[in-house]
């Protein structure tokens, strides 16, 4: 198998497995983008909004609306720049950490389910594959 064989063959699985875990999110949880400025604040820490759009691939247009609603929803914080009071920095905030905690749980316990038709081996390569996956996306 070729290297771009093998990279459709990642793609499909992971597109997949993602479509899947995306559809089984309860009504009213929060959006795909909502999560992906939580997720990010809270693995790197508080990010201007042009240093997080940036980091995650996005503009910063596309995401006001998103920061608007978690800042008054109480899920972000926003603040002056201490070296650049033009620009605001976003963190998360205790309710922010609690609600994206909430989330991945429920995704956790899903795929926890999922996981348990599988053998102790094919885990295990699953455990390892993802460990490659962060490591190509980081």
């Amino acid at each position: 198998m070729t290297h771009l064989e093998v990279a459709a063959e990642i793609r499909h699985g992971v597109l997949t497995l993602a479509r899947r875990m995306r559809a089984g999110r309860p009504p009213g949880a929060l959006s795909n983008n909502k999560i992906l400025v939580l997720g990010h604040l809270h693995r790197r820490g508080p990010s201007t909004a042009g240093a997080l759009a940036a980091a995650e691939g996005q503009r910063p247009q596309s995401l006001t609306r998103v920061f608007a609603e978690l800042e008054r929803d109480g899920l972000i914080s926003r603040s002056r720049d201490a070296l650049d009071g033009r620009q605001a920095v976003l963190a998360i905030s205790p309710a922010g950490a609690a609600a994206l905690r909430a989330d991945m749980r429920e995704r956790d316990a899903w795929l926890a389910g999922a996981l348990g038709g599988l053998s102790a081996t094919e885990r295990e390569v699953l455990r390892l594959a993802a460990r490659l996956m962060e490591q190509l996306g980081d």
